[in-house]
């Protein structure tokens, strides 16, 4: 099967969006960054989860903010999406572009809170770094969405791929742990 030309685009800004992803993770992982101590107890832990949570709640707001103004100021638009026959397309990009922060915040802000109740603390600055390329992801998707999925897709990847990826990572650290009390 031969990718189109869309497709190739998407794929190639999915691959840059998960080498930098990785790049960024591991290298947070490895390096401690943000010098978090060894043994912080989970309180601490959680405030860290939480105020990184503010990245994804601050974008999910602007995104929201962002559609009720073009609403406000397009007499097409300001009924809202469920009345209004048609919609403008800037309002149809805007409410995919919301709908798709809402998706991608929720998933986040439960990842960071998952991460920092079982990864051990010098693994937070993890969690700092997700936050980081999900500022980064989010710019770069907003700002390429109207230009179609390869110009966006670079940001998708840097807001999607580190939540997975942190997300497996705990899901597997679990997993280890109920095994490692069982044998």
């Amino acid at each position: 099967m031969s990718l189109s030309v869309k497709q190739k685009g998407v794929r190639n800004g999915i691959i840059v969006g998960m080498g930098i992803t990785l790049l960024v993770l591991i290298g947070g992982a490895i390096t401690n960054p943000f010098s978090f101590p060894h043994n912080l107890a989970v309180i601490y832990k959680l405030t860290l989860a939480i105020k990184a949570a503010a990245a994804p709640t601050f974008f999910l707001a602007l995104s929201v903010a962002a559609l009720a103004r073009d609403r406000f100021f397009n007499p097409a638009d300001i009924d809202g999406g469920a009345l209004s026959t048609h919609g403008s397309a800037k309002a149809k990009i805007l409410q995919s572009i919301l709908q798709n922060t809402l998706e991608e915040s929720v998933l986040a802000i439960v990842v960071y809170l998952f991460w920092a109740t079982v990864m051990p603390s010098e693994l937070l600055s993890v969690i700092s770094c997700a936050a980081i390329l999900f500022v980064l992801g989010r710019i770069l998707f907003a700002l390429g969405y109207a230009k179609g999925a390869p110009a966006r897709s670079i940001g998708f990847a840097l807001t999607f791929f580190p939540t997975v990826l942190m997300f497996v990572t705990s899901l597997l650290t679990v997993g280890y742990k109920f095994l490692d009390k069982i044998f």
